[in-house]
């Protein structure tokens, strides 16, 4: 049985465009083979910022580490678990003055950790988590994806393939908040239809 992870970062709860697009989408790939899916709600889950002794914590060697050590770094020892047990990761994450939420962020420098999820090598970095497909359910009230002022989407691609998910698809309902805003939203759900065909 394979694993969906469902990463959802919108503050707004039900009434979220992108929590509504992962969760279609996700809903749609478990139906073809019965995956079993996690979910990690950012929003819910308070997660910490890196701070020098959380940083030394997570790169610390599991053996090696104190008390206070293992406790600092069990959050991103569980973020990470998560990550390598998924064969799907669904990223549903609203665009936020241009660029991704906090919280994604957050979660971004929990899981980037040396030796892990990536390694350096003599070629520059090189990621440990190839062989993952990602799917990133976008929405963005006024910011239009791919566009110079969007921040977001190139950034999670990126930081996704430098852990070495380089397969990545996209869908987005964005200018929601404008005119046809709807019609928006309802292609980008024909679109889920489309990619979990």
């Amino acid at each position: 049985m394979s694993t969906i992870l469902h990463i959802t970062a919108s503050i707004r709860d039900g009434e979220s465009v992108s929590r509504s697009l992962g969760t279609r989408l996700v809903d749609r790939l478990a139906s073809h083979d019965g995956a079993k899916v996690v979910t990690r709600d950012l929003s819910k889950n308070d997660l910490p910022f890196i701070d020098q002794a959380r940083f030394a914590a997570n790169l610390a060697p599991y053996a090696d580490r104190s008390a206070e050590q293992h406790d600092l770094a069990k959050i991103a020892d569980e973020l990470i678990d998560e990550l390598q047990a998924a064969d799907t990761v669904v990223f549903s994450v609203p665009i936020y003055n241009f660029s991704v939420p906090a919280t994604v962020k957050a979660w971004a420098d929990l899981v980037a950790r040396a030796g892990t999820t990536f390694q350096y090598t003599v070629n520059g970095p090189e990621g440990l988590l190839a062989g993952k497909k990602a799917y990133i359910a976008a929405a963005s009230g006024g910011t239009p994806v791919g566009s110079d002022t969007d921040f977001m989407t190139p950034w999670l691609t990126f930081f996704l393939g430098f852990l070495g998910i380089k397969n990545v698809e996209l869908v987005a309902a964005d200018g929601i908040m404008g005119e046809g805003g709807e019609e928006k939203i309802a292609e980008a759900h024909r679109q889920v239809e489309r990619l979990a065909a």
